[in-house]
């Protein structure tokens, strides 16, 4: 699998987040890629998911079943 270009990933944190560092970052802005990565280590890895993935990640959540 080629790795998708992350150049141009602009990761947020959530505004539940109190501005801490103990969080994820989130980058939604790339065609066909969700970019999460943990706000300690920024240069560390990246993982990714399709939007779809991501999708049915938060409706788990939401949804109480992780």
């Amino acid at each position: 699998m080629i790795s998708p270009d992350l150049s141009g990933a602009e990761f947020r944190k959530s505004s539940f987040s109190g501005g801490g560092n103990d969080c994820v970052e989130v980058a939604t802005n790339l065609p066909g890629v969700v970019a999460v990565r943990d706000s300690k280590d920024r240069s560390g890895p990246v993982l990714t998911f399709t939007p779809g993935e991501w999708r049915a990640f938060l409706a788990d959540i939401r949804n109480g079943n992780l």
